[in-house]
């Protein structure tokens, strides 16, 4: 096995086209198959099926691609940090995002590394938590910003901050108006909110918990842009960072009121792989991180507590 038939491998396992993988990776189609032949030559094995729709890993390919991502990626590492001592920080990152920290975040982001940091490959990946940290564990991800608590993540983390979660309504809810709302207020109405398994879910059951109060979700609905999209049709209430939704506030798509008795607030964390040497371009861009961070807090576009 070399590293150009282990990068073809993962980009057709990942894709299931060669054609997509020839895309991705620059390269002739009749290249990248033989590079799979070549691979299911030496190992003795078929990686995958082929089919009119594409090509679907074996078991002996799922095998392979779970055994062989990271150390892939800490190959591709040690390739960037030996270019990154020549000069300016070079590579790939991948960023893993929650989707209420991307809708704030990413775009500017993005700007300042392509602006600050050309030579870096940024690579942002939005998804919800718990695959992130499934990511994160199997080597697939160097960083990602996601929602606390740390404990029994198993995975290096730096606390950012802790975010206030507020209650959001339609417009015409009158929420703008009451400023503040409690949780005695909260469980009476329709709610929209996300399944049992999502954290910000199980935030809020604990906290109803602690006041023997009873939360009831009318619809659930695991994607914040789908809920922003249900209150919009003026289906009921629910609650998210007011990061997420600043856009919708500004434009009077949407009412927010803090709550209170008592508030609920979320940490925010960065994490990365507990068994991997970061390369010298993610250690950059984790600094990068913490530096806009702070800035979209300075200015006011990021409501978030960074003082611990």
């Amino acid at each position: 096995m070399d590293l150009k038939q282990l990068r073809t491998f993962r980009a057709v396992a990942e894709l299931g086209s060669l054609s997509k993988a020839a895309d991705r990776l620059r390269s002739a189609q009749p290249a990248l198959s033989r590079h799979i032949k070549l691979l299911e030559h030496e190992l003795r094995v078929e990686l995958f099926v082929r089919n009119g729709r594409g090509m679907l890993l074996t078991s002996a390919g799922r095998m392979l691609l779970d055994r062989t991502t990271g150390l892939v990626r800490q190959i591709e590492q040690v390739r960037d940090d030996l270019q990154s001592a020549k000069g300016s920080p070079s590579g790939r990152v991948i960023l893993g995002l929650v989707p209420t920290v991307s809708a704030v975040f990413a775009g500017r982001f993005a700007r300042r590394v392509i602006t600050e940091f050309p030579d870096i490959s940024l690579r942002i990946v939005e998804s919800y938590g718990g695959h992130l940290v499934e990511w994160l564990h199997r080597g697939e991800m160097d960083l990602a910003i996601i929602y606390g608590p740390a404990v029994d993540l198993h995975l290096q983390v730096q606390s950012i901050g802790r975010e206030a979660i507020v209650v959001v309504g339609p417009p015409g809810s009158g929420l703008n108006k009451r400023k503040q709302v409690d949780l005695k207020w909260l469980v009476k109405q329709k709610l929209i909110l996300p399944s049992i398994s999502h954290g910000l879910r199980a935030l809020l059951e604990k906290a109803v918990a602690r006041q023997r109060l009873t939360l009831n979700a009318m619809i659930e609905a695991d994607s914040y842009r789908a809920q922003i999209s249900l209150m919009e049709e003026g289906l009921g209430y629910t609650l998210l960072p007011p990061s997420a939704i600043r856009a919708e506030l500004a434009t009077k798509r949407l009412e927010m009121a803090a709550l209170v008795n008592p508030p609920v607030s979320r940490e925010l964390i960065l994490a990365s792989p507990i068994a991997d040497q970061p390369s010298i371009a993610t250690t950059t861009i984790a600094t990068l991180i913490m530096s806009e961070i702070e800035q979209l807090a300075k200015e006011g576009l990021w409501k978030i507590d960074m003082t611990g």
